[in-house]
């Protein structure tokens, strides 16, 4: 079978890619690194605005699974902030009513706490419901705050009541996998751009046969990934499996993509000022999100 997008999907991913191309979603993901949310609700209603949080609601979309992998490789590319996975992929199962309608229209900014996998909510304090996969609400009157290694990822401990494979928990799994795909391809398109530029001994670094070697790897890698994360988003019975190998695949390709794209760039990338340095610690922190690679690699072992 020969998988392709729809013209309609790969529209939709260039218009996300236009949308965010044109945001600088840096400065909001740094700017919510540190509490000011001004910019990354800005850009949250403009995503609403495309349909992104209405994917998994609105049934009159015709949208499904696969989209919802379109819109989070674009959204991992350019590092967009906030409770992406758990608003637009898992709590449309947990919502109902007008509280799903409102996630719909982007006027509801909704996180997920499911322990032992994920045992910290995202940004606890700038969403309106915190859930656990029952659906319930969570109480969260003073979150403890716990540090990421990733700053835009603002971290809080609340209670929640754990479900094992829900439908809801593969669904993010899905998403976390999209996103780090997607930061992958941007380390290699931002590795290959820097290759071109930067002069060493007089030749571009990309002239080397042993960095078109490294960067090489990093493209084998994420074309390998990616018919494992639609074949996820098409699967019927199989997706508890064919979700925790995408993981799997996506995560290690992508941190292959964040080492060599910090090799290729030298001391330049150690920087918190070049954007190298948003995607470095995103990726090293969704590769553990919504379950470690030890967890999905035993998920489908099982």
């Amino acid at each position: 079978m020969k998988f392709q997008l729809s013209p309609e999907q790969r529209q939709f991913s260039a218009t996300l890619h236009e949308l965010l191309g044109g945001a600088d979603t840096a400065a909001a993901a740094r700017a919510w690194a540190v509490g000011q949310h001004d910019r990354g609700l800005k850009l949250w209603r403009a995503l609403a605005d495309l349909g992104v949080f209405a994917l998994l609601v609105d049934e009159e979309l015709g949208a499904g699974p696969v989209d919802l992998v379109v819109a989070f490789e674009a959204l991992g590319y350019h590092a967009v902030p906030g409770p992406l996975v758990e608003s637009a992929a898992v709590a449309p199962a947990l919502l109902t009513g007008d509280r799903r309608a409102a996630l719909a229209e982007g006027d509801l900014v909704a996180t997920v706490v499911a322990p032992p996998e994920v045992p910290l909510a995202l940004d606890a304090d700038v969403a309106a419901v915190v859930l656990d996969l029952t659906g319930a609400d969570v109480t969260t009157a003073d979150p403890e705050p716990v540090r990421s290694i990733d700053p835009a990822r603002r971290l809080f401990r609340v209670p929640g009541t754990p479900v094992a494979d829900a439908a809801a928990f593969d669904m993010g799994v899905l998403a976390v996998a999209a996103q780090l795909l997607g930061a992958g391809q941007w380390l290699l398109d931002a590795s290959v751009a820097y290759a071109k530029q930067r002069s060493q001994y007089g030749r571009a670094i990309g002239e080397y046969q042993a960095i078109k070697h490294l960067l090489a790897d990093v493209a084998t890698r994420l074309e390998l990934a990616r018919p494992l994360l639609y074949g996820a988003a098409v699967a019927g019975e199989t997706i508890t499996r064919d979700v925790s190998a995408a993981k799997v695949m996506a995560g290690d390709a992508a941190y292959l993509a964040a080492r060599t794209a910090l090799q290729v760039h030298g001391a330049i990338g150690y920087t918190a000022e070049h954007d190298l340095g948003l995607r470095l610690t995103k990726v090293r922190a969704l590769v553990g999100a919504w379950g470690t690679g030890a967890f999905h690699r035993a998920r489908v072992l099982r």
